[in-house]
């Protein structure tokens, strides 16, 4: 199965941790493949707020190997079932000063994560800021 440079976007990006501000696709003086991965990196940052899976389904690989920043490791299955049975929900999430790099059949997204979440048992709030 051959698959191309947007398909691979964001399981390239799930290897780290994610994060544009809210509603707003950050104007990149890039190609139009790094134009055509922003655009799903934002799809992507509003399926997290949404919970959204079958967005997921859609943009993630069946192969997706997602690495968090306390070292554990989920596959596609694992991901999109935490990803959209929370217990807690955003606030906000911003995927700040995003770079990204189309690097033959990949591409490479780096950015500081900053979000606020809210514990749904007992609305307690918790912000959140990371480079990725």
């Amino acid at each position: 199965m051959d698959i191309d440079r947007r398909q691979l976007a964001l399981p390239v990006l799930a290897i780290g941790l994610l994060g544009v501000v809210p509603g707003v696709v950050p104007a990149l003086a890039g190609s139009a493949d790094e134009d055509a991965v922003a655009k799903n990196v934002e799809a992507f940052r509003a399926a997290q707020v949404a919970t959204d899976g079958k967005v997921f389904e859609a943009l993630c690989a069946a192969e997706l190997s997602y690495s968090h920043s306390d070292g554990r490791v989920e596959d596609k299955p694992t991901f999109i079932t935490n990803a959209t049975k929370r217990t807690t929900k955003f606030l906000s999430l911003a995927y700040q000063e995003p770079k990204i790099r189309v690097v033959g059949p990949a591409a490479i997204v780096r950015f500081t994560w900053v979000s606020e979440s809210e514990t749904i048992a007992d609305g307690k709030k918790a912000p959140t800021s990371s480079t990725s």
